[in-house]
């Protein structure tokens, strides 16, 4: 398993190594640095910037982090940091999907991160210095050399329960899933993120994870809090964006290579999603909006 300083050597749309190859639990300090692209991983990642702000570009808009304050996400939605504020830098931790799903957080809560939300604890701003001693406690416990993971995800799975009370007060702890189970959501999520390129079905998804596609379906929204046609149809919505933002390819070629049967059914999607048409889309937020669609 690659570093995670890793994070800072993508290129293109994805990472230079396979796409989602995990970061595991980890957690490390970084300077004052941009990602020069977008990244992807099925971990959920924990940003805490120390001097000033950090800002975020994910999916198709911009989410500023607060300094002082811990904020978390899904990496399974690309992101890239585009600006951070001060000279002191930021802790950035991961935590692979299994194991957040059997920490016992809120459905509300874990639905929101699902559904692609950057949550923060700003009442974390009253107590810095214990969250500092938490981060640095963490890094130094991993990067051991008998690193004592075990601890760092109770303090971990602590310090996001005392977070899910603080955005979500009066909201009832405890997704009950087996290990077992959220192994096999892990690996639907990731099956989805790899093919939703291609013409898959939920009967698929079920198949590549050894299940029946009803049981499939019930143990994912149990866990995700929607169904897997949903959350393929994210997927291809995620990656049409992408390609949308940062390529000049026409609709057409977009609508073939995000696993759409036709120009239709895409557009219908994608206006569903984003109240927009996918060209409505790209004049709104290209990267260079000199940049004019592809006739080839």
């Amino acid at each position: 398993m690659k570093k995670p300083t890793d994070f800072l050597e993508v290129v293109g749309l994805e990472r230079k190594n396979h796409a989602f190859e995990p970061y595991g639990v980890s957690c490390s300090r970084f300077p004052a640095a941009i990602m020069p692209c977008m990244d992807r991983h099925n971990e959920i990642e924990i940003v805490y910037a120390l001097g000033g702000g950090v800002t975020y570009f994910i999916q198709d808009r911009t989410v500023v982090v607060p300094p002082r304050c811990i904020a978390i996400f899904w990496g399974m939605f690309p992101h890239r940091i585009v600006e951070v504020g001060g000279f002191d830098g930021f802790y950035l931790c991961t935590i692979p999907l299994s194991l957040f799903l059997g920490m016992g957080l809120s459905e509300a809560f874990m639905n929101k991160v699902f559904k692609g939300e950057i949550l923060f604890d700003e009442d974390s701003q009253r107590h810095a210095s214990y969250d500092l001693m938490l981060l640095e406690n963490w890094r130094v416990d991993l990067e051991a050399e008998q690193a004592n993971r075990h601890v760092v995800l109770l303090e971990m799975q602590a310090r996001l329960i005392r977070m899910s009370q603080h955005v979500l007060p009066g909201t009832v702890l405890g997704l009950s899933m087996q290990a077992g189970e959220m192994d096999l959501v892990e690996r639907m999520t990731l099956y989805i993120a790899a093919n939703c390129h291609r013409s898959i079905k939920v009967a698929d998804i079920g198949r590549a994870v050894g299940l029946h596609p009803d049981y499939a379906n019930t143990l994912f929204k149990r866990a995700i809090g929607h169904t897997l046609s949903y959350h393929l149809m994210l997927e291809r919505i995620t990656l049409a964006q992408r390609k949308l933002l940062m390529t000049t390819d026409t609709v057409v070629h977009v609508s073939e290579t995000c696993g759409f049967n036709s120009l239709s059914s895409f557009n219908s999607a994608f206006l569903k999603f984003n109240n927009c048409t996918p060209r409505d889309y790209r004049k709104l937020f290209h990267m260079n909006p000199d940049v004019k669609e592809s006739k080839i």
